[in-house]
């Protein structure tokens, strides 16, 4: 008999913790480092899950759907509509997201993942989705069952645990306030890269606007480290490095040690099909990211990067970089 799929209620709270912490220790058992649980699972868990569901004025829209059979709760999925970077279009609006959280327990009926995507899907586009992304792990349980439903990869998180101080960094330096016009004009560079490698990242018309406004902010900010890169007195490219959120681990895991690195781009991977030389310069920007994280007691390391740009995954690769997630696209 096939799984009944109702919204979680408060009262289910019990059951979806101990579906969270049976889907947190299967990514432990894969990378312990960069899946480490948290000291208190339910501690850590139950106050995050039970405000999506009590909240009435949530800052997104946020749902828990689960799958019973035979009353039991065998499956849950976790959706929200993900608020545009300011820095993009978002011409379709706010993209549906099904979390990498979503699991299904090994004695739930067979189609359960299927019924439980489609109900996901559905629950996102009654909310108003127009596009629609999934999260994945690597080779996790989900990865196929995407694929079977048109999903195509979108981004991917490429991980590094293990993060050792390189001192020897000549190349590259921190960044100033002076820096941020230079780093607004390569970050328009980026963005047309990401433009042409996939619609769904068209510039707003504001953008540079935005994205010198969010430079200047981020200097200030004592939680992360920007870094950029010169040759000959010019800017050649930037990065900053900074703590992990809960929008790419789950609740269940701990990221204290963990930090993400989204804004990097360097002229060495300005095509995105093929690197340029050694790119001794983007690896010099990715090493002092890396010892930043590492000062400030990092082990691990998530560097997002769109699934189309091969040169940048092809220096990622070539510095220890390995997928752990990706995000996938449905239109």
């Amino acid at each position: 008999m096939a799984a009944i799929i109702e919204a979680a209620t408060p009262s289910d709270l019990n059951a979806i913790v101990d579906l969270l912490t049976q889907d947190a220790k299967r990514r432990y058992a894969k990378d312990p480092i960069l899946w480490k649980l948290a000291a208190d699972i339910p501690e850590k868990v139950v106050p995050t899950v039970k405000a999506t569901l009590e909240t009435k004025n949530p800052p997104f829209r946020e749902q828990w759907l689960l799958a019973k059979a035979s009353d039991d709760v065998v499956g849950i999925a976790h959706t929200v509509l993900l608020p545009v970077p300011p820095i993009y279009a978002g011409k379709f609006g706010p993209p549906g997201l099904i979390m990498e959280d979503s699991y299904v327990s090994k004695d739930a009926p067979e189609d359960t993942p299927s019924v439980l995507l489609q109900a996901a899907e559905t629950d996102l586009i009654e909310a108003g989705a127009k596009v629609l992304l999934a999260s994945s792990a690597v080779d996790g349980p989900w990865e196929p069952e995407f694929t079977a439903h048109s999903y195509e990869p979108l981004t991917h998180y490429l991980a590094k645990t293990g993060l050792i101080k390189d001192h020897h960094l000549d190349g590259a330096r921190a960044a100033v306030a002076e820096d941020v016009p230079a780093i607004v004009k390569s970050g328009a560079v980026n963005r047309n890269i990401l433009f042409g490698l996939n619609a769904f990242w068209e510039p707003h018309a504001d953008a540079d606007t935005r994205f010198a406004d969010w430079m200047t902010f981020s200097l200030e900010l004592t939680d992360r480290d920007m870094f950029v890169s010169e040759a000959d007195g010019g800017l050649e490219g930037y990065i900053i490095s900074q703590p992990a959120t809960p929008l790419h681990f789950p609740a269940a895991h701990d990221i204290s040690a963990t930090g993400i690195i989204d804004d990097y781009f360097h002229i060495d991977f300005e095509d995105p099909h093929e690197l340029k030389d050694t790119a001794h310069g983007a690896h010099t920007l990715l090493r002092s990211a890396e010892a930043a994280l590492q000062d400030r007691g990092g082990d691990a390391v998530l560097v997002v990067c769109p699934a189309a740009w091969k040169s940048k995954i092809q220096l990622l690769e070539s510095a220890g970089y390995e997928t752990a997630v990706s995000w996938l696209i449905k239109r």
